[in-house]
């Protein structure tokens, strides 16, 4: 499966804002505070971007920030037409629904590819079930659980003793290291300043 392998801080640098790629690092230790220009010796002449640049920017924006390649990102656009809500809100939503970006919606993990990878692992179950699939969609309802088994590992014993905050539609017990699905999220819910009708213009270009 491809995979990037070059330095997240590049990403936010040619997206031209913080994604938090890497946790807690963006928040001390951040390439993007000391350098926010392009990747590369023109980086400093960054000039404006057309209509199609910003779109196509946009999209980018959002697919690096949940992690996912070209084509996951296609399926995911093209499934959303298909819903009866909005096109650029139906896509959000799925990615907010990915079970990777609920548990680090949760605090469970530092970045979603931290909580990617603790899913991949198994080390998460949804009501009761080990799953290991990061884009499993989770629905109300569901309960998500670190398994009792690992829960004793430090990464996720250090969690007992942090407040955690979660958005409204999500619940999380740092003690019992158990969350739940309260509600579907709704657009506020998402902070991260997407403008998703240029993704929709993108594609239907």
């Amino acid at each position: 499966m491809a995979k990037y392998t070059n330095a997240d801080c590049k990403i936010c640098r040619r997206e031209g804002t913080k994604l938090f790629l890497k946790g807690e690092r963006c928040l001390t230790k951040c390439a993007f505070d000391k350098r926010p220009v392009i990747p590369g010796q023109h980086g400093t002449g960054r000039k404006k971007f057309s209509e199609y640049g910003m779109q196509l920017r946009e999209k980018q924006k959002v697919r690096k920030t949940y992690g996912l390649l070209e084509k996951q990102f296609r399926l995911y656009y093209e499934k959303a037409t298909r819903s009866k809500e909005g096109t650029g809100w139906a896509l959000l939503k799925m990615l907010e629904k990915r079970l990777d970006n609920v548990v680090y919606r949760m605090g469970i993990g530092s970045s979603r590819a931290e909580c990617r990878q603790i899913v991949n692992h198994g080390h998460i179950t949804v009501n009761g079930k080990k799953v290991n699939i990061p884009s499993y969609q989770v629905k109300v309802g569901d309960v998500i659980q670190v398994k009792e088994n690992k829960q004793s590992l430090e990464m996720f014993a250090s969690l007992k003793t942090m407040k955690v905050n979660t958005p409204k539609w999500l619940e999380f017990n740092p003690e019992t290291l158990t969350g739940k699905v309260l509600a579907e999220p709704e657009r506020d819910d998402i902070d991260l300043g997407i403008q998703e009708h240029l993704i929709v213009e993108f594609y239907s270009r």
